[in-house]
Parts: structure tokens; C-alpha cells; sequence
């Protein structure tokens, strides 16, 4: 890897953001493709986070840390993917169901799958199962991931699953859950295609279906 990629990775693996970002722009004034940064810097780092993460390495916030240095870096880096019509690893529809007011979870899935490669179309939360209904009509995403934080709304799960099913476009998406009380058991329940424990296990399950 080049040391000006490496730079970068390094800097987001530590959660220094303003590095990142540093790095980001000489690495783009030196003339390194934006896609190449994207791959071999941005994801690169991710994915050890992931790694570490999954050791025990990490917990949740230094993975917190460092998944805002890639973010920060991220938000540099965007409008140059886009010029250079970098094409992303699929998109996906995230929010946390009706109900349910708290983002952390659904914040850290969202931002370890845009470090992932995946385009993101966060709905935010306490959203019902018709705007997830809305949303995979407007933007055709391949992923509809669902977050529940509280036991009690975990209903609003099994009812979006089957709005989706009633709308038609169940056999368009692959639909993922997760969240502290839900489990793999009501995820098969409700009929949704994976459960995730965490973000990390949530990129993996998304890999593992575009391949």
C-alpha cells in the first residue's frame, strides 16, 4: 500500500479525525483516485476495525472513534466518488421502527456499512412501516435494515415485514433486523432474511449476499 493510503487507514483505525482528513485531501492533490482511496484506505480501515472489534480488541467506543474518523473523511471524500462515478457495493434502507426513539445502534450500522462501500438512505427513527414501505418504492435498495431498541416495538418489526409483503415488494429486498432484544429466533419469526448482533455482524451479512 501506498504511504499516503496507509496514512489514512492508520489515521481512521485510531480515530484521529482531522488526520483523516488531512490525509484525505493531500492524498487527492496528489492525485490518487478518489476510488482507490475509498477501497484501499477508508474500507481497509473498517474492515481491521471490524476485525478488532470482533477479537475484543475494540468495544464499542473505540469503534465509535473511528468509525467518526472515517465518516469525517468520508464526507471530504464524497463529491469526488461521485464525480468519478464510483459505484458502490449496493444500497440499503436503514432505520430504527415506530416506536422507537433511540439511533445509536442504527447510527453505528450506518456508518460501518458507508465504510463498507454501501450507499446508506438513513430514515432515522420511529419509522413506520409505510415510509419503509415508501422508501423501497423511491429508491429501489437491494438491503432494508430494521433496528429495535426496546422490547415493546419489536412488534413494529413483524408489521413492517409483513407491509412489505402485502405491498409487493418483499422478493426486491433482503430485509435484516437487529437491536438489543431482538434475537435470531423472532428475526425467523417475523421472516426478515438475517439477524445482526451487531454492525459489524451486519456488514458481513451483507457481503455475503451481493457476492
Amino acid at each position: 500500500m501506498d504511504g499516503e493510503l496507509e496514512r489514512i487507514r492508520n489515521a481512521v483505525i485510531a480515530g484521529k479525525r482531522d488526520q483523516a482528513v488531512a490525509f484525505v485531501q493531500q492524498a487527492l492533490n496528489a492525485g490518487f483516485a478518489p476510488g482507490r482511496i475509498m477501497a484501499e484506505s477508508l474500507i481497509a480501515a473498517m474492515d481491521v476495525v471490524g476485525q478488532k472489534y470482533a477479537s475484543g480488541e475494540f468495544f464499542v467506543p473505540e469503534m465509535m472513534v473511528s468509525a467518526h474518523a472515517m465518516e469525517n473523511a468520508l464526507l471530504l471524500l464524497r463529491p469526488y466518488l461521485a464525480k468519478g462515478n464510483y459505484e458502490t457495493k449496493a444500497k440499503a434502507v436503514a432505520g430504527t421502527v415506530q416506536g422507537d426513539i433511540h439511533d445509536i445502534g442504527k447510527n453505528i450500522v450506518k456508518i460501518m456499512m458507508e465504510g463498507a462501500g454501501y450507499e446508506i438512505i438513513d430514515l432515522g427513527v420511529d419509522v413506520t412501516a409505510e415510509s419503509f414501505v415508501n422508501a423501497i418504492r423511491k429508491e429501489s435498495p437491494k438491503f432494508v435494515l430494521m433496528s429495535s431498541l426496546i422490547t415493546v416495538t419489536m412488534e413494529s418489526m413483524k408489521k413492517t415485514v409483513e407491509a412489505i409483503k402485502t405491498s409487493g415488494l418483499r422478493d426486491r429486498v433482503v430485509i435484516g433486523v437487529g437491536g438489543a432484544p431482538v434475537t435470531q429466533k423472532f428475526a425467523e419469526y417475523i421472516g426478515a432474511d438475517f439477524y445482526a448482533e451487531d454492525a459489524t455482524g451486519c456488514v458481513i451479512n451483507c457481503n455475503r449476499r451481493i457476492k
